[in-house]
């Protein structure tokens, strides 16, 4: 299914974790890097200035054969013509993106428990992302890490890819991936480093050996 993907490493963009540069910099160095897929994630924008944002990742990520995926809006994703949105908990529900999106649309969802995870599937789901599964900064306002067996839980109850996401780092990788899931998201551990393009191969070694 990760093959299908064409991802197995999936970096969400968070600009306050940048240290110095723009987004749209540090993206292109990571697509340079290897990296194949990108979730727009910038909740506070507006939607005219996320839209313009995503114009540009759009370019970055087409130039690069990558995926770009929006949180949340399904109206900007379907306007720049992004590759897929990322179903967040006050989003639409999948089956709903599913009626609106046109054919080979990706929908992500993120979800946090095993029956959360069954729904997103059988909605129609082509991915998951489950966390936190380590504590990290980002995630800290939706309760404590679930761990690693929960992630091995949800990962043995569906059949869809799911992504580890929070707190993972290259070392984490390994112990991610034998819990079951198929790949990792990243958002701090690659945008908050010196160097993001390093960081975005350290991962893409790690899940090459994973």
């Amino acid at each position: 299914m990760v093959q299908q993907l064409g991802f197995s490493l999936y970096l969400v963009t968070d600009r306050s974790a940048l240290p110095a540069t723009s987004l749209q910099d540090a993206v292109e160095s990571c697509l340079a890097a290897g990296l194949k897929a990108v979730q727009l994630r910038e909740k506070d924008l507006a939607v005219r200035d996320l839209l313009g944002l995503a114009h540009a990742l759009r370019d970055s990520t087409r130039r690069h054969g990558a995926r770009l995926l929006i949180n949340d809006r399904a109206d900007v994703a379907l306007a720049v013509g992004a590759d897929g949105v990322q179903r967040a908990g006050t989003s639409l529900p999948v089956s709903a993106l599913r009626a609106i999106s046109p054919p080979g649309f990706l929908i992500g969802a993120s979800v946090h428990a095993v029956d959360e995870a069954r729904t997103a599937e059988s909605d129609g789901a082509d991915f998951l992302l489950f966390g936190p599964v380590y504590d990290t900064p980002s995630k800290r306002q939706y309760g404590p890490p679930q761990g690693l067996a929960a992630l091995e839980r949800v990962s043995a109850a569906v059949n869809t890819p799911v992504f580890g996401v929070g707190g993972v780092t290259p070392g984490r990788v390994g112990e991610v991936t034998r819990a079951g899931a198929a790949g990792v998201a990243v958002i701090g551990a690659i945008l908050g480093s010196e160097r993001p393009a390093d960081a975005v191969k350290a991962f893409l070694d790690a899940l090459g050996r994973a």
